[in-house]
């Protein structure tokens, strides 16, 4: 096992970095596959990316809040990022809960559910007024984050054609850029303006997440998923098995979960070590950035939230290019590409003083970080068991947030023991016109250039499936969804057995046993 292991790991990191582009007679070019987009598929991706955004905007309300939460409650920094760390710690529970009841259940009524939750705790985190309420309602919080991503990815994706997969992921991704700059423009523009302070961020984004609930309300179920159904209600008339109930339905997901956790559990710890370190990359570069900005460089706090918004911006730029490449030369490939840039400019990050150079630093870094975070949806949708894409990246994703929780107060921690002193106006507290403050410039550079190593081992000795076309395989309510059996399309109509499915799954480009995929089965 051992033996073989090392050996599919040397694989793919020396012949397999750069996959080979699939040819098929169906496969078109990519702005040829965007113009025959319909309006329900360009209707379900942007729903996705409406989620995906909201969950920023709640998330980040708090990071752009920390020095009013502070004052608020009567805390220092480090005491406030305990509820970031909360909110991440409890958001794998959230993905496991709605990302089951989606494979189980279906992608619509779950996400809607999973919006109106997460506006409801945002809405009450408005009106606490203590910390201890605060820290009890950001946990809770974290539940109903954690189903967004997995839910909004495949809502997204799924119903897309191959050949647009890679772009859409970039751009899906960056909905997450996007929400932190909407968050910070609300910061920038009401929060100063009205007497609620903080407390008006949160109800925005509450806000905002009930009317992303009442859009998702409003599309159908999706169409991969209501086929996937009744393909399979079909197979099993054919085969004489009859109607099966609800109950019998969910016995049997269970039953396939077993199999597939039993079968891939090296992809799945896999999957967590990769976005472990994805998510430290992205927490450590943006949660505490604000206070860093305020803190170490002595700026104000409108300065740092115009510095937030510039480095989203190069965020928004950075993953939809890294989405279009990783069509073309891979997805480990560009993400390698992506997280080199980040580790180049990590000085440009934290060594100025002045506003140019520190903007200009957010935008880089953010350009790389949310460039390489680009790839992950489609990079865990084709690495996933296909039959659970909603249920294996939304938990791979929040494990990983789990393990880098508490990557905000490392930092600030970090900060209360590694000083630096710089410039600031003489007045009666700072007569000498000097003043001793946290080191967070260092301490960042130093985890992120960490994390960047471990990541560009991680990806380059992990797997890859380009172009795999996962809806092409039973559901996770059918027997052999757990196994990865793949349905031809003459399936439905002939009523095949699942021996005939796993021919077809080794025909197909050797979906499951080739060269490309990590130690499977071992």
């Amino acid at each position: 096992m051992a033996s073989k292991a090392l050996s599919q790991l040397w694989y793919n990191a020396t012949h397999n970095l750069v996959p080979k582009r699939e040819k098929s007679e169906k496969q078109k070019p990519l702005l040829v596959s965007l113009a025959e987009l319909n309006l329900r598929q360009w209707a379900e991706f942007w729903t996705g990316w409406l989620a995906w955004s909201c969950d920023a905007i709640d998330f980040f309300s708090v990071s752009l809040s920390v020095t009013n939460l502070a004052n608020q409650f009567g805390r220092d920094t480090t005491s406030i990022t305990q509820a970031i760390t909360l909110t991440l710690l409890f958001r794998s529970v959230g993905a496991v809960l709605f990302g089951i009841i989606s494979d189980r259940y279906g992608r619509k009524y779950p996400l809607v559910l999973n919006l109106l939750l997460v506006s409801v705790l945002e809405l009450g985190a408005g009106f606490v007024q203590t910390y201890s309420q605060f820290l009890a309602v950001r946990s809770l919080f974290g539940i109903g984050m954690g189903g967004i991503w997995g839910l909004a990815a495949s809502t997204a994706l799924e119903n897309l054609p191959v050949e647009t997969r890679g772009l859409a992921s970039g751009v899906l991704q960056q909905g997450y850029a996007v929400g932190y700059l909407i968050a910070a423009v609300i910061n920038l523009t009401l929060v100063p303006e009205q007497p609620h302070s903080w407390r008006a961020l949160f109800w925005c984004a509450a806000g905002i997440s009930a009317f992303a609930a009442v859009v998702r309300l409003c599309l159908p179920e999706s169409k991969i998923f209501l086929k996937a159904r009744e393909d399979a209600r079909r197979r099993e008339e054919q085969m004489g098995l009859g109607k099966r109930g609800g109950m019998q339905k969910t016995r049997v997901f269970f039953r396939e979960t077993g199999k597939m956790l039993r079968h891939h559990w090296m992809l799945c710890i896999y999957a967590v070590l990769l976005m472990t370190g994805f998510n430290f990359l992205s927490h450590g570069s943006q949660d505490l950035f604000p206070t860093y900005i305020q803190t170490s460089k002595g700026f104000s706090a409108h300065d740092a939230t115009v510095m937030t918004i510039i480095g989203n911006c190069g965020a928004i730029a950075g993953g939809a290019i890294a989405g279009w490449a990783s069509q073309y030369v891979g997805r480990r490939f560009t993400i390698i590409i992506f997280v080199l840039i980040t580790a180049a400019f990590i000085p440009l990050w934290i060594l100025p003083s002045n506003f140019g150079g520190l903007a200009a630093g957010a935008f880089c870094i953010q350009f790389g970080v949310q460039g390489a975070w680009g790839v992950v949806p489609i990079q865990l949708a084709e690495m996933s068991p296909p039959a659970f894409r909603a249920t294996f990246p939304g938990v791979a994703y929040q494990v990983g947030n789990m393990v880098s929780s508490a990557s905000a107060q490392i930092e600030s921690t970090g900060g209360d023991h590694l000083k630096t002193t710089i410039a600031v106006p003489v007045s009666a507290t700072d007569p000498t016109g000097r003043k001793v403050v946290p080191d967070y410039a260092t301490v960042q550079g130093i985890l992120i250039g960490c994390v960047a190593a471990f990541l560009l081992l991680v990806t380059l000795f992990g797997p890859e499936r380009h172009g795999h076309e996962f809806e092409k395989h039973r559901a996770a309510f059918e027997e052999g969804g757990g196994d990865d059996e793949a349905i031809m399309d003459e399936d439905v109509l002939e009523g095949s057995r699942p021996e005939k499915d796993s021919e077809h799954a080794s025909a197909d480009g050797g979906s499951e046993k080739g060269k490309d995929e990590m130690i499977e089965r071992v």
